[in-house]
């Protein structure tokens, strides 16, 4: 079960496989690993305002968008932000 691997700590390979996907990542984006760390950071801390998410399963990810029309629409951040409870804001 799936479930029972998100309370286990790290392992060095999950750790190392983090590292190496977010350099492919950076390296596609020519952005520097450190400032893919900054923007997830940044993005955590303004989403947290909000609701509790799980920080140390966030990723980001930067892709090239569809096609459209016949025309590449760029690049696009891709985020997957794992939810723990909502806030409600007042």
């Amino acid at each position: 079960m799936r479930l029972f691997h998100m309370f286990s700590p790290k392992t060095s390979g999950s750790i190392a496989k983090e590292r190496i996907s977010l350099l492919l990542i950076s390296d596609r984006a020519d952005c520097s690993p450190e400032m893919m760390e900054m923007m997830k950071k940044d993005i955590v801390h303004v989403i947290s305002k909000y609701m509790a998410i799980d920080f140390e399963n966030v990723e980001l990810q930067i892709a090239q968008s569809d096609v459209k029309d016949g025309k590449k629409a760029g690049r696009v951040l891709l985020a997957n932000i794992p939810i723990k409870d909502l806030r409600h804001v007042s």
